[in-house]
C-alpha cells in the first residue's frame, strides 16, 4: 500500500478577463507565473492548472472540472483581481477542500515599476475581496500570505495537500470490526456520526472469515514470509518455526481477507479469539505486519483509533501507530507507552533492527504469540486521539513531544517507548483529560500538527492542542 501516493491538486488562478484589452498578453504572462507553481512542489503534490479563469463562468466550470475528476481539494491563487462574487457559486457546488494562497511573481517593489507591474502583482487586493466572500459565506478555508520562492510557501502547499488527501481516502476507507470490549467506554461512538462526519465505514466480521482465508495459505507461502521476517528482524532463538509459522499462517489469513473485502483498517477483541476455539494466538506479530504495510489497526474493537492509525500513515510518511499512555516518568520528564505487543516495526530508528521475540502473554489464554520489539525512531512526534464529544460531534486532541533515546528496560516484552511532551507531563496529562482524549491513541513521527488541525478544519470537527 503506498503511503507517499502524491495529493491531487487543482490549481484556481483568478483574474479579469477585462486587463487583455489594457494589457495585452497578461493573460499568457499569469499563466506562466502560475505554472511556475505548479512546478515548485511538483514533487510532492500534483497540482493542475487548466489555465486562468477569468470570469464566473470560467471560474465555475474550472471548479466544477476539479470535481469530477476527483481531486483531493483546491489551491485558489490570485493572477490578477478577480470579482469575490464570481466564485461564490463554484465554491457552492463544490464537494473539495480549499485553500487560498496570497503569492505574487515579484518578490520585491521595484523603483521602475510601472502600471502593468502592480497589476500582475496585486494578489493582495483580489485575495481580499474572494477571502472575505468565503469567510462570510462559511465555506472552511486555509490561507496563507507569502513569499512563493521561501520553502514556508511550499510546505504550505504540502501540508494542505496531505491533509487533502487524507480526507478523500477516509471518505473511502472501510474498517473491519471483529468484537469489540464492553464497558470500553472511549471506544464508543455513533457509528453513523462518524460514517456522515469523518468518512470511515465501520464493517462488523466474523473471525471464521479470516479462519477460512487462513486454510487457503499454503506452505510455500508461509515459507516465503518467514524469510522476509529473518532479513527484516533479529529473530529469538527460542522462538519455534513451528509457532512462527502459525503467527505467519494468522497474518497472510488477515491480510487475504482485509484485502478481499476492500478494507485498509481493522480491529480486533483479543477475548474473541480464545473463544472463537480455532486459534493457537493471538494477532500481535500479524497486526505489526499489517501496520507496516500502511493498515490501520487498535485493539479491542476501537475502530476510531483504527481509523487514525490509517489516517497517520498518510499524513505523515507512513509512521502511524497505535499505541497508550502507561506511566509518567517524572526522571525524565516523559511518559512510556506501550501495548500488548502490537507496533509499526517500520518506524524502527535508524541503526537497529527490530527484534522478534517468544514472550507470554496471559491475555486470551493462548499459545506464546511472537512479538515483534523496537524503538520508534527518537525525535519529534506528534500525539493524537479522537474522541466523541456531545451532540454528535468529534475532537482531536493532539500534542507535540519527542521520543527519547531509550530503550533500556530489561523485563518489558512489549514495544514501548519514552515520550516527552513539549507542554510538560503534568500539564499534557491534565489538558489531555480535560479534552477527553481517549486511552487508545496514535504516535506519529514528525510535527504533524498543522496538517491535523488542517484536516480537522476540512472535516468539521474540532481540533485541541494540549
Amino acid at each position: 500500500m503506498d503511503t507517499k501516493e502524491r495529493p491531487r491538486l487543482g490549481l484556481l488562478g483568478l483574474m479579469t478577463d477585462g486587463y487583455e484589452p489594457i494589457f495585452p498578453g497578461i493573460t499568457a504572462r499569469q499563466e506562466a507565473y502560475a505554472r511556475e507553481i505548479v512546478a515548485l512542489c511538483a514533487d510532492a503534490v500534483e497540482l493542475r492548472f487548466p489555465g486562468a479563469a477569468k470570469n464566473r463562468r470560467e471560474i465555475e466550470e474550472t471548479v466544477a472540472a476539479f470535481n469530477s475528476q476527483g481531486l483531493d481539494g483546491i489551491l485558489i491563487v490570485l493572477l490578477a483581481y478577480s470579482q469575490g462574487a464570481w466564485l461564490l457559486r463554484a465554491l457552492q457546488d463544490n464537494r473539495l477542500p480549499i485553500a487560498l494562497a496570497i503569492v505574487q511573481p515579484d518578490q520585491a517593489v521595484g523603483r521602475e515599476w510601472k502600471e502593468l507591474d502592480l497589476t500582475v502583482n496585486q494578489g493582495i487586493h483580489g485575495a481580499q475581496d474572494n477571502a472575505n466572500m468565503i469567510v462570510r459565506m462559511g465555506f472552511p478555508c486555509q490561507f496563507f500570505a507569502g513569499n512563493r520562492l521561501e520553502p514556508r510557501f511550499r510546505s504550505f502547499i504540502e501540508d494542505f495537500g496531505r491533509a487533502a488527501a487524507v480526507r478523500s481516502r477516509l471518505r473511502k476507507l472501510r474498517v473491519a470490526i471483529f468484537g469489540r470490549m464492553g464497558g470500553m467506554g472511549d471506544i464508543l461512538t455513533d457509528d453513523m456520526a462518524f460514517f456522515a462526519r469523518v468518512g470511515p465505514e465501520f464493517v462488523h466480521q466474523d473471525l471464521g472469515s479470516v479462519a477460512t482465508a487462513m486454510a487457503g495459505i499454503t506452505d510455500q507461502e508461509i515459507a516465503a514470509s518467514m524469510e522476509r521476517d529473518r532479513k527484516v528482524f533479529d529473530v529469538d532463538p527460542k522462538l519455534s518455526r513451528e509457532s512462527h509459522a502459525e503467527a505467519t499462517r494468522i497474518y497472510l489469513g488477515f491480510r487475504r481477507h482485509l484485502e478481499a473485502g476492500g478494507f485498509r483498517a481493522f480491529t480486533a477483541h483479543f477475548d474473541n479469539f480464545g473463544e472463537d476455539g480455532r486459534f493457537r494466538q493471538l494477532p500481535l506479530m500479524g497486526a505489526s505486519h499489517l501496520m507496516a504495510e500502511g493498515y490501520g489497526y487498535a485493539a479491542e474493537g476501537d475502530a476510531v483509533c483504527a481509523s487514525l492509525v490509517y489516517a497517520a500513515h498518510h499524513i505523515g510518511d507512513g509512521g502511524g501507530n497505535f499505541t497508550e499512555m502507561y506511566t509518567m516518568d517524572f526522571a525524565t520528564g516523559s511518559i512510556i507507552f506501550c501495548h500488548a505487543g502490537e507496533g509499526n516495526w517500520s518506524t524502527c530508528g535508524p541503526g537497529s533492527r527490530p527484534r522478534l521475540i517468544d514472550r507470554f502473554l496471559g491475555e486470551g489464554g493462548l499459545e506464546n504469540p511472537p512479538t515483534p520489539i523496537f524503538l520508534p525512531r527518537p525525535g519529534e512526534a506528534t500525539l493524537v486521539s479522537l474522541t466523541a464529544i456531545p451532540g454528535g460531534n468529534f475532537r482531536l486532541v493532539a500534542a507535540r513531544g519527542d521520543i527519547l533515546p531509550r530503550a533500556d528496560m530489561v523485563n518489558n516484552e512489549m514495544p514501548y517507548f519514552f515520550w516527552k511532551p513539549r507542554s510538560g507531563v503534568e500539564a499534557c496529562v491534565e489538558a489531555w483529560v480535560a479534552a477527553a482524549g481517549t486511552h487508545h491513541e496514535v504516535i506519529c513521527l514528525g510535527d504533524l500538527t498543522t496538517r491535523w488541525k488542517m484536516l480537522c478544519s476540512m472535516l468539521g470537527i474540532e481540533y485541541v492542542q494540549v
